[in-house]
């Protein structure tokens, strides 16, 4: 897992630089990644956060995101991480990364492995 902060006015920069720490910190990288699931604070995030890394839209909240399926109060985080496990799972996924901006220009990313 890896925090990072910035500029609270540049709060959508970062989710990605968390991303790009705890990836190094598994030893992956961007390519590695199966799945993904990112908090969308607002629409633009996600679609912000998807260009910056580069990655394919259809492995992204492939349930859908905050916007469809909400964020509760206190539970982003569980509700992210358990949606991610569970895409994993019923997609025989293997590494799977998801990231969430706390305010303030925070965010936090955990990747997780899936154990066959």
């Amino acid at each position: 897992f890896a925090d990072a902060e910035g500029d609270p006015l540049d709060y959508l920069e970062a989710p990605v630089d968390a991303i790009h720490l705890a990836l190094k910190r598994a030893g992956l990288r961007v390519e590695d990644v199966d799945y993904w699931e990112l908090n969308e604070s607002f629409a633009v995030s996600t679609l912000a956060e998807i260009q910056r890394l580069n990655i394919n839209p259809d492995h992204v909240n492939v349930y859908g995101g905050a916007l469809a399926l909400g964020h509760p109060i206190g539970a982003t985080g569980a509700r992210i991480l358990v949606t991610l496990l569970s895409v994993l799972r019923q997609t025989s996924g293997t590494i799977g990364v998801a990231a969430v901006a706390n305010g303030g220009g925070g965010a936090t990313a955990v990747v997780v492995e899936r154990l066959q």
